[in-house]
């Protein structure tokens, strides 16, 4: 893999929009051989990382924003889908020759944190949806900001993007913040009996896309 990732070569820092690059290591995994961009988030204090797979250019790159999800990233957590969104994110950009995840920290429960999250989820398993556990913990639905991942896109000089989610939310939020989605690229994992209400959650009240999940609609 060469040195000019975007504008990698250059080591330009974004530290005056918040993000400062740290450092570039190279990182072999089962998918394949990405380059661990490492950023420190001075506005959140978060650490942050980008994996860059390939010269990737600076339009229509494939590009995945991962919200951490320790439950499901590291411990294969069925309540949701996001572990094999990750998997899938990063066999797609292999696949692809080029692309970037990035993953995002401070994400966690969708912003609200690990312990909160995991209280959230014993308020589910006595039957609230995920939108109303997060609401009587007294806490917000959502509170991921994905200003960060524009300002890492930004530093690794890409302008348009083909965006790996079923969020609607992150597609706005990277076009406030001056990156052009050119698509948008379903990552719809088939589903499982522990996670279907929370995905029907998902796309009734937080408006993901998700269309496969008709064809399990006689699951409870």
């Amino acid at each position: 893999m060469t040195e000019n990732i975007g504008v990698l070569g250059k080591q330009k820092s974004a530290q005056s929009r918040g993000a400062e690059r740290v450092v570039n290591a190279p990182l072999p995994t089962v998918y394949g051989k990405f380059q661990a961009i490492g950023y420190l988030d001075h506005d959140r204090g978060d650490e942050q990382v980008a994996l860059v797979y390939g010269d990737i250019g600076t339009d229509d790159v494939l590009t995945r924003l991962h919200s951490e999800c320790l439950t499901g990233d590291a411990f294969g957590s069925q309540h949701c889908e996001c572990g094999d969104q990750l998997d899938a994110a990063m066999r797609a950009v292999v696949a692809e020759g080029r692309g970037i995840v990035v993953y995002l920290r401070g994400h966690e429960g969708r912003g609200i944190g690990l312990l909160a999250k995991l209280r959230a989820m014993a308020l589910q398993a006595e039957g609230l949806d995920t939108v109303e556990a997060n609401l009587a913990l007294g806490l917000p639905v959502d509170a991921r900001d994905y200003g960060v991942a524009a300002e890492i896109l930004h530093d690794l000089g890409v302008a348009s993007v083909r965006l790996l989610s079923n969020n609607p939310r992150k597609r706005e939020a990277l076009l406030e913040h001056g990156i052009k989605v050119s698509e948008e690229v379903p990552l719809l994992i088939p589903p499982c009996e522990n996670n279907i209400t929370y995905l029907r959650t998902k796309r009734e009240r937080l408006d993901h896309h998700l269309p496969h999940l008709d064809a399990v609609a006689h699951w409870s």
